[in-house]
């Protein structure tokens, strides 16, 4: 599959196979994206691979969308230290992305989760034995990818073309 062909492709899973994520999957998924650049190189975030089915619950119950994580067979649960600088959300969103098109080059679906408000993170990040200060604001459904149920979804699909998204600024256009 090619670069774009790997983005592209790449969609929110929220369904799983009843089957586990090998922990050397988890591994490798996590020594690509530790690759993704940070401001800096500072590569403030830290990770934690969450198998056990009682932790991905009590995580579930840690952000408004999180529910996924209670039924993905793995999660990957993000760190980051909330001292880290201003740009540590931008650098956590740039490896979330890595995780997630490792994982799909792995033929494993995921689904990037919000663990919110900010006592939840703090909660959530204890809850996998992070101290302080790190904070778990993220953290990715992984798994082997079930059929979706027949149904219509709640959530448009498709992009807005490249013309409505896009525009060139010429000097002198104005």
């Amino acid at each position: 599959m090619t670069d774009t062909g790997l983005i592209t492709s790449l969609r929110a899973t929220r369904f799983f196979l009843d089957r586990p994520v090998e922990e050397a999957e988890l591994d490798a998924i996590v020594d690509v994206a530790r690759w993704t650049g940070s401001a800096r190189n500072r590569q403030p975030w830290r990770f934690v691979a969450v198998t056990d089915g009682a932790v991905r619950a009590e995580l579930a119950r840690h952000g408004r969308y999180a529910q996924v994580l209670a039924v993905a067979p793995a999660v990957l649960v993000l760190l980051s230290d909330p001292g880290a600088g201003e740009d540590t959300e931008f650098d956590l969103g740039r490896v979330c992305q890595s995780v997630l098109l490792a994982a799909h080059a792995r033929g494993l679906g995921s689904c990037p989760v919000t663990v919110h408000p900010e006592e939840n993170a703090r909660r959530a990040a204890r809850l996998v034995g992070a101290p302080p200060p790190w904070r778990a604001g993220h953290a990715v459904a992984l798994g082997h990818p079930a059929p979706t149920p027949r149904g219509r979804s709640a959530i448009p699909t498709g992009r807005k073309p490249l013309t409505e998204l896009l525009t060139h600024h010429r000097p002198g256009s104005d």
